[in-house]
């Protein structure tokens, strides 16, 4: 089967499946401003009751003024008119006032509810989704909902009550004139039916490709660095033409049947009124017995009912794009809200607080995918206050060993221990708090020096964030700065060089006084004159402290208590820097290999290819 006729399937799914449930699972939205939604139904019944009058309007002044000629209390009689349409105009503004009102508050309420859940999500889900389509869900999707809530719902329902009552209307003038009428109206309902089986597909082929539209961006205005420093401008243009082309196909598509349904509708209408004219006219003229009430003021009367009928017919299709793009967007939206979350505090933890800082994995197996192990049967103990530092080659496993420790993910065999306690026994938000992280690619936040230091904890003080900026020397920089701690950080820290963004992270950590340290090559973008500056500095700070150093330089590994080799998930060698050196081992070989001078053998490092089954933030640096 096709992709096209794959998701044509789905989406037929989802409406016969989702969409009665997804329209009582919206109302509940609204149930909190139904203050503001009773007053806007009212106003919408009494704007339809307003709109019926006006055909009334023309068959009075036909009947009682024009044919008769008379002219006393014609003005009077146009006055009253133009007060009733004053009127409906008041009634809509003050109608409008409020579903947006609604419309921009639920949008406030679904928005607070996504955030909330993707902040919650689990890393791995971060994995699979793009942020562009991430960034989709939050903004064109409760766009779609919002078009609903202000001219969809209560407009239908207007609609439906309209076209009840200019019936009933009709009927009461002529009904033989009404039956003619509504000989086109199979005709329309045909028409819509066929454009609502068609539009549907387009919407969500539109919004796919939205999605893909935003996750493309996102992705190519962030490294859009590294597309220029390679000259590959023009293979992303490429790409870029192909996704636009596609999203604009599919926009195209979806007008087609815009621009053939609405003139359709247009051309059932005047053969309506047509057939009015043809009956009506010759009914009056001829003035049959059956017709003796259908003056010509009615029958004018008859047309506008007509053209009004036709009106709210065409709206409610209309409408049902606007409800099925908000089906669509919502069936995408709930099923982002009900995605279980992972990683979360069990229902009665069983440890919460600063940690001592003891950490064991006992025969820990993970893997990413499947069966596609990262780490195969790792045991180790670190006791409170040790320096323990994880070595390989790229994929061995090492950042993959801190996630875990973190409980970004959960492991698929062996437990992983913090102070005696499985970390999924753990509050989740204390656990996390008990650890500061530094990591080689650093991400800041837009705002201040300072914001960027106390991430929004209101117990660090000023003195404090100073104090740490001092302890990792930068506040040398920082002070140089226009405004100092309150200058101001653009995105991801644009103006400020790698090592200065690196001299804030560890501020950060510092800050924050954790009990436990990770430090993922934290000095690997630095120069060696500030590394030495924070090197006493960082020394200071784990002592106490358990810490784990993710290291790919050797050189700054060499005082950690143990030093952990990995290779290819498993654990080969622990010791001390020395100890490892004797034993001339793999450590050995990957210090020689950074330490040649040329002059040596050719040293192997592995004796299979390497692979790349864990998400690093850097390589094994051969050479320095």
């Amino acid at each position: 089967m096709s992709t096209t006729a794959t998701q044509f399937h789905e989406e037929e799914a989802i409406g016969k499946t989702y969409d009665f449930r997804v329209a009582r699972r919206l109302l509940r939205y609204l149930k909190p401003y139904r203050a503001a939604l009773v007053p806007a139904l009212i106003l919408t019944l009494v704007q339809v009751v307003l709109g019926i009058l006006q055909p009334k309007f023309t068959q009075y002044a036909i009947d009682w003024y024009i044919t008769p000629r008379r002219l006393d209390g014609l003005t009077l009689f146009v006055l009253v008119y133009l007060g009733v349409w004053f009127l409906r105009f008041a009634f809509a503004y003050v109608q409008e006032i409020l579903l947006n009102t609604v419309g921009q508050r639920v949008m406030y309420d679904l928005r607070s509810e996504l955030y909330d859940k993707l902040q919650h999500q689990e890393v791995a889900y971060y994995d699979r989704n793009p942020v562009g389509r991430i960034m989709t869900r939050l903004t064109s999707d409760v766009d779609a909902l919002n078009e609903l809530f202000t001219s969809g719902v209560i407009d239908v329902l207007g609609d439906l009550v309209m076209i009840v009552a200019i019936i009933v209307v009709m009927l009461t003038m002529s009904w033989q004139l009404t039956l003619v009428t509504l000989i086109t109206v199979p005709l329309l309902f045909a028409a819509t039916t066929w454009f609502r089986k068609h539009a549907r597909l387009g919407y969500d082929r539109v919004r796919t490709r939205i999605a893909r539209l935003n996750a493309f961006l996102q992705e190519h205005i962030s490294g859009a660095q590294t597309v220029q420093i390679f000259n590959a401008e023009a293979k992303s243009r490429r790409q870029f033409h192909d996704i636009n082309d596609d999203h604009r196909n599919a926009n195209i598509e979806t007008i087609f049947y815009y621009s053939v349904f609405f003139p359709l509708v247009d051309l059932i209408g005047a053969v309506g009124i047509a057939l009015i004219i043809w009956y009506g006219g010759w009914s009056v003229m001829r003035n049959t017995a059956a017709n003796t009430l259908l003056t010509l003021g009615a029958l004018v009367a008859f047309i506008q009912y007509s053209q009004l009928l036709f009106q709210p017919i065409r709206d409610i299709s209309d409408k049902y794009n606007v409800l099925q793009a908000a089906v669509v967007a919502s069936y995408r939206i709930f099923k982002t809200l009900d995605m279980p979350v992972a990683i979360t505090t069990p229902e009665q933890p069983k440890k919460s607080g600063r940690a001592v800082g003891r950490i064991e994995f006992e025969n820990v197996w993970f893997a990413y995918k499947d069966e596609d192990w990262v780490l195969r049967d790792v045991s180790f103990k670190v006791e409170p206050g040790q320096s323990v530092a994880l070595v390989g080659h790229t994929g061995s496993g090492k950042t993959t060993i801190t996630n875990l420790l973190m409980r970004f993910y959960d492991v698929q065999k062996g437990r992983v221990m913090l102070d005696g306690v499985d970390v999924r026994e753990w509050d989740l938000q204390s656990l996390r708090e008990n650890f500061a992280v530094v990591l080689q690619d650093v991400f800041l936040f837009s705002g201040t020096v300072e914001s960027n230091i106390r991430l929004g904890r209101a117990d660090i003080t000023p003195e404090r964030v100073e104090w740490a900026a001092g302890e990792v020397r930068a506040d040398r920089f920082i002070e140089r700065l226009h405004e100092g701690y309150k200058s101001e950080v653009k995105e991801r820290g644009a103006g400020l060089s790698v090592g200065q963004k690196q001299l804030i992270s560890f501020a950060r950590a510092l800050a924050f006084d954790p009990a436990l340290l990770v430090l993922d090559e934290a000095t690997s973008s630095i120069d060696t004159e500030t590394e030495q500056l924070i090197q006493q500095a960082i020394e200071r700070v784990m002592m106490g402290r358990t810490s784990i150093v993710v290291a790919h330089r050797l050189s700054t590994i060499q005082r950690a208590d143990r030093i952990i080799v990995l290779h290819h998930g498993e654990i080969r060698e622990q010791g001390t820097h020395q100890q490892l050196l004797t034993h001339r081992g793999l450590y050995w070989k990957l210090y020689r290999l950074q330490y040649s001078d040329g002059s040596n053998e050719e040293i192997h490092l592995t004796d299979e290819p390497a692979r790349r089954d864990e998400p690093v933030s850097g390589s094994l640096q051969y050479g320095d």
